[in-house]
């Protein structure tokens, strides 16, 4: 599964590629704050079991996040214009495409996220691969739209059929006094070539800005 160091530095490519003039430190911020609110309901898990990866990593929640963002834009005293100006229109928009594009889909590609809860209780992986055959033709698995069974071990099943261990929460249920906490920080060779990738692309960026 990405970790949420991987799933930061996908925002680092979003920030640099979309905050354009309104880039800097506070906006960088914000998306990356809006990035890291999906695993919040690592946290809810611990109350409602099997909720991690459906609460906050729906379609959903990102209506619902930018519903909030539009309608303090429309507000008089706006937070996001004190804090972003005449910016705040750009940074709102990157916040929510953050949420999403670095928050969810991430996960949506690896071992699944119940993308219409609490709509529909269903767990959902968009993965497969895309080949050229001397004998097929282009063959790919992407289009599938049945859900993988659990058993799979990447999609398939509901918030109560299904469960994703964190660090948090490491399994369903009360855990032993001594059992492991596993935090993630990257899981292969790509992920940490992405990490690395973006924190020098973001790094580059605040310097090209200080010239």
């Amino acid at each position: 599964m990405p970790s949420e160091l991987v799933h930061l530095a996908f925002a680092g490519f979003l920030a640099v590629g979309l905050l354009g003039p309104a880039f800097g430190r506070r906006s960088v911020a914000a998306v990356l704050v809006a990035t890291a609110l999906p695993d919040l309901d690592t946290f809810a898990s611990l109350v409602l079991p099997g909720v991690h990866r459906a609460l906050l990593h729906s379609l959903v929640a990102a209506a619902v996040l930018a519903a909030l963002v539009a309608l303090d834009l429309r507000r008089e005293g706006s937070m996001l214009a004190r804090l972003f100006g005449d910016h705040a229109r750009r940074v709102g928009a990157v916040a929510v495409l953050a949420f999403v594009g670095a928050g969810i889909i991430p996960d949506l590609v690896t071992n699944g996220t119940n993308l219409f809860y609490p709509v529909v209780d269903q767990f959902y992986t968009f993965s497969g691969h895309v080949r050229l055959s001397s004998t097929r033709g282009v063959v790919q698995t992407f289009v599938d739209l049945q859900p993988e069974p659990v058993a799979g071990g990447s999609g398939g099943g509901t918030t109560q059929s299904r469960f994703y261990w964190t660090g948090v929460d490491p399994s369903r249920g009360a855990e032993p006094e001594n059992v492991e906490r596993v935090f993630p920080v990257v899981n292969s060779g790509l992920q940490l070539l992405v990490v690395a990738t973006s924190a020098l692309v973001v790094w580059g960026r605040f310097r090209e800005d200080s010239d």
